[in-house]
């Protein structure tokens, strides 16, 4: 039993790491001053709701195993998102994300990890936001268009072409459905990178949301160089504006770290 909650434990990290090379990336985007002419006209097709609640199968890979658990997500747009994470039926780990910070709690080691964004904007010197994370989550643009963003067509895709400082985005739109398909970030001075594919997009409201996704994140540390895969497939997905419920608290004998 012990050895399934130690990996519990450890896939929360992940997240919590996958979310820090999300935020990062985003972060060193806005160090560019937006360009106050309007971008090249493209229709791009993103998900708009004000409640979204969804189960999904999430599988970790890193250098050493792979671990799968299961996951419910309840989001209110802009403004909280959720996560409690089980395996076996048992809750092992939760998420919130709000728009001051990142907080995991594990039920496994009954201690908890608090990331506040604005000490995390001080460490690396530029803003570190909410944003990011809801956008990827739902395969909308991570960094909002500028005038001097170049768009290109291979037939299938256009092919929307980002400079954010250091960072580069390569975003993959089907010309058939206006769905981001693909986006690819790169940071030129550590070559640390980012992948994100969807896929099996299927109805959610009156729009197509992706229910099956993969993203891949590679990054230098002392080390070496890390490779770690998030893969998720959704057997639930909906949005609207009933309210939901995001419950969530920190017993008093859990111990931060």
């Amino acid at each position: 039993m012990q050895h399934w909650l130690y990996q519990l434990l450890s896939m929360s990290r992940l997240v919590a790491l996958t979310f820090f090379t999300l935020i990062f990336l985003q972060g060193c985007s806005r160090r560019v001053t937006p360009s106050a002419s309007t971008a090249k006209p493209l229709d791009i097709e993103e998900i708009d709701f004000e409640y979204f609640h969804g189960k999904a199968r999430i599988n970790f890979t890193d250098e050493k195993k792979a671990r799968e658990v299961k996951a419910t997500i309840r989001v209110r747009k802009d403004s909280v998102i959720w996560m409690d994470i089980s395996v076996v039926g048992v809750s092992g780990a939760r998420a919130l994300i709000n728009k001051d910070s990142i907080t995991i709690r594990s039920n496994v080691d009954k201690e908890y990890y608090v990331f506040e964004f604005t000490e995390l904007s001080k460490r690396f010197n530029f803003e570190i936001n909410y944003s990011i994370i809801q956008a990827a989550m739902f395969g909308n643009l991570i960094s909002s268009r500028l005038a001097d963003d170049e768009i290109t067509s291979d037939g299938t895709f256009s092919i929307v072409k980002q400079n954010r400082g250091t960072i580069h985005i390569l975003n993959f739109v089907n010309a058939a459905s206006n769905k981001i398909e693909r986006v690819e970030l790169s940071e030129s001075n550590s070559n640390n990178s980012l992948k994100m594919l969807y896929r099996n997009f299927q109805p959610v409201g009156p729009k197509i949301f992706p229910y099956n996704g993969v993203i891949t994140v590679l990054y230098k540390t002392a080390a070496g160089v890390m490779n770690n895969t998030i893969e998720f497939e959704y057997s639930k997905a909906e949005v609207g504006d009933r309210e939901l419920r995001f419950p969530f608290n920190i017993p008093k004998k859990y111990q931060r770290r």
